[in-house]
C-alpha cells in the first residue's frame, strides 16, 4: 500500500501519511509526494480545501533520514546539510504554506520535529485529545530546522517558542491549544469527522478570496502597515473581479444564501 493515501471527496484533498509503523516519520519520497499534492490542489479548481492527517497512532514523528538523498556515508561536507536541509524540510513546510487552497492538519497522534512544523505550518490545526506536539531537536543537540524558528514565534511570541525549542518537553493537545497552536481539540473518535466538517464548509466557499486572505494573513508578518495595505487594497480588487465576489454581493442584495462556485 501506498506510504501516502490521497483521495479528492466533495472538494477536498484528503492526503494522509500511511507509515503507522515508523509513526509516520516521513520519507524523502512522501514529501515529494506530498509537495506535488499540494501544488496539484493549488492548480485544480475541482479542489477546493486540503486535509493533512495520518493512520495509526502517530501524525508524524518528524523526518526519516535512513534513506534517499538525505542518508551518507561518513561526515558530511560543509553545505551539504544546508543544502539538504533547503530541498527537504524547508521545501516542505513552504508548500503548505504556499499552497493557494486553506490546509487543515488533522493530528491524531504524535506530532513531533518536522510533523510538529507540518501542523503548524497548516491554516487551522485540529488535534485529537491524545495528540501532543513535540520540539524534539534540542533533545538531538541539534536546531529546529522546517522552519521552526521562523513559525513558532509568530504563532505564540518569542519567549513561549523558546520555552518549547529549549526544553523539547511534549505538549499535550490541550496545553497545544491554550497556547494558541492548535485551534480545536476533539475526541479521538471525532476528528475525522470534524475535519472533514470544516474541510467541506471551506470547500463551499468562495475559493479565491479564501487564496488571497491567505496570502494577506501570512505576509503580513514580515510586512510593515503601508505595505500591508497596499496588498490588502490590490487583493480586494483582484477578488472583485471574481464570479464568486460578485455572486456574494448579489446574495447579500437579495437576501439568500450565496452559492459559490469557486471562481
Amino acid at each position: 500500500m501506498s506510504d501516502v493515501l490521497h483521495a479528492v471527496e466533495n472538494g477536498v484533498s484528503w492526503i494522509t501519511l500511511n507509515r503507522p509503523g515508523a509513526m509516520n516519520a516521513v520519507t524523502w519520497e512522501q514529501r515529494e509526494r506530498i509537495i506535488g499534492l499540494l501544488a496539484d490542489a493549488s492548480a485544480d479548481p475541482a479542489v477546493r480545501a486540503v486535509v493533512v492527517t495520518a493512520t495509526g497512532r502517530g501524525f508524524c514523528a518528524g523526518a526519516d533520514l535512513r534513506g534517499g538523498p538525505s542518508a551518507s556515508a561518513g561526515d558530511p561536507v560543509q553545505g551539504d546539510v544546508a543544502r539538504m536541509i533547503r530541498r527537504g524540510a524547508q521545501r516542505f513546510v513552504g508548500a503548505v504554506l504556499e499552497c493557494e487552497k486553506p490546509v487543515i492538519a488533522a493530528v491524531n497522534g504524535t506530532a513531533a520535529g518536522l510533523g510538529a512544523h507540518l501542523a503548524f505550518a497548516c491554516d487551522l490545526v485540529l488535534a485529537a485529545e491524545s495528540a501532543t506536539f513535540v520540539e524534539v531537536f534540542v533533545r538531538r543537540g541539534i536546531v529546529p530546522d522546517g522552519g521552526g524558528a521562523y513559525l513558532l514565534p509568530r504563532l505564540i511570541g518569542p519567549q513561549r517558542a523558546k520555552e518549547l525549542m529549549f526544553f523539547g518537553d511534549a505538549v499535550p493537545a490541550a496545553d497545544a491549544a491554550a497556547l494558541g497552536l492548535v485551534n480545536r481539540v476533539v475526541p479521538a473518535e471525532e476528528l475525522a469527522k470534524t475535519a472533514r466538517e470544516w474541510a467541506e464548509r471551506l470547500a463551499q466557499g468562495p475559493t479565491r478570496a479564501l487564496a488571497l486572505t491567505k496570502q494577506l494573513v501570512n505576509a503580513s508578518l514580515d510586512a510593515d502597515r503601508a505595505t500591508a495595505f497596499a496588498a490588502e487594497a490590490a487583493a480586494q480588487e483582484l477578488c472583485m473581479t471574481t464570479r464568486d465576489a460578485r455572486e456574494g454581493v448579489a446574495a447579500f442584495v437579495e437576501r439568500r444564501t450565496p452559492a459559490y462556485e469557486g471562481r
